[in-house]
């Protein structure tokens, strides 16, 4: 079974970009292994609907992205199936959350979404030109780090830390995407478009 990784965001509207953020953080500190699956990590940004065609190739999904989440304070850690989502999330966030859920949603009824699981986090500052993340945010971090690997675990995956590069540390240069053609590491890569060439 393939797997792919996805962060969604703009990186220059500071919390909104977590999702970016994050995987290009996952990819530095982790390496994994499967005996039979395969991890593919991907800077989606805000193609949304633009990486349908990618999408499709994989088994199994996990979006990392904002989550909009009614009388949640900011940093809140959300992760749950795409089929079963909390009550509170109500998906009326950014521009590019509405069209994901636009586009898993089409993608469920052309019959070729892979089982989706989302990990988000309720944001506090989406700003224009402003590219970081705020405290309530950075600190949300280490959950959102702890989920992710509890349940690729769980799934039978050794998840081997390399190392410790701080989030922060990559925040700077995340405008250029690093992970445009999957985890260059394992050297899986997705097999249609590389996102940087779809219009």
């Amino acid at each position: 079974m393939n797997t792919l990784l996805l962060g969604i965001g703009n990186v220059l509207y500071a919390d909104e970009g977590i999702g970016v953020h994050f995987v290009n953080y996952i990819h530095e500190n982790y390496e994994f292994s499967h005996p039979e699956h395969q991890l593919v990590m991907l800077d989606g940004g805000t193609l949304a609907q633009g990486l349908t065609p990618i999408l499709a190739q994989y088994q199994a999904l996990i979006v990392v992205d904002t989550v909009n989440a009614a009388g949640c304070a900011p940093g809140e850690v959300y992760f749950f199936d795409f089929d079963n989502a909390p009550p509170e999330i109500d998906w009326q966030g950014s521009a590019h959350e509405v069209e994901m859920l636009q586009t898993l949603t089409m993608m469920e009824m052309m019959g070729d979404r892979p089982h989706t699981m989302v990990l988000g986090v309720t944001p506090t500052v989406i700003e224009p030109m402003t590219l970081g993340l705020t405290e309530r945010i950075a600190a949300a971090v280490p959950l959102m780090e702890k989920t992710l690997i509890n349940y690729l675990t769980k799934l039978g995956w050794h998840c081997n830390k390399i190392a410790n590069v701080d989030i922060a540390e990559l925040i700077p240069q995340s405008y250029i995407p690093r992970l445009s053609m999957g985890d260059r590491e394992s050297g899986h890569k997705p097999q249609g478009q590389d996102p940087q060439d779809i219009n």
